[in-house]
């Protein structure tokens, strides 16, 4: 899993089949201590309740269509999740 942060959201004119009620965001990527890495990405929302400002955690590849109700569709990334915390203990 991958951690990154919603900065916006993406209207879609038309869906593939199975992708129908799918929310889409713009995900900038983070490194493990939450700083930008990389470019944004466009991810579907797995959870259906992330949102602008938030800290999510996403997949990507074959996994993150696994997340989504109808598996197997067409998507890069998906979000898994929305993080309540983040403790790095130094080691």
């Amino acid at each position: 899993m991958l951690l990154g942060k919603v900065i916006g959201t993406v209207v879609a004119c038309e869906f593939y089949t199975g992708l129908e009620g799918i929310k889409y965001l713009i995900v900038q990527p983070l490194d493990k201590n939450r700083q930008p890495k990389g470019k944004p990405i466009i991810a579907a929302d797995a959870t259906a309740m992330a949102g602008p400002g938030e800290l999510i955690y996403y997949e990507g590849g074959r996994e993150a269509a696994m997340a989504l109700p109808v598996t197997f569709v067409p998507v890069d990334h998906s979000v898994i999740g929305i993080v309540d915390g983040v403790d790095l203990s130094e080691s």
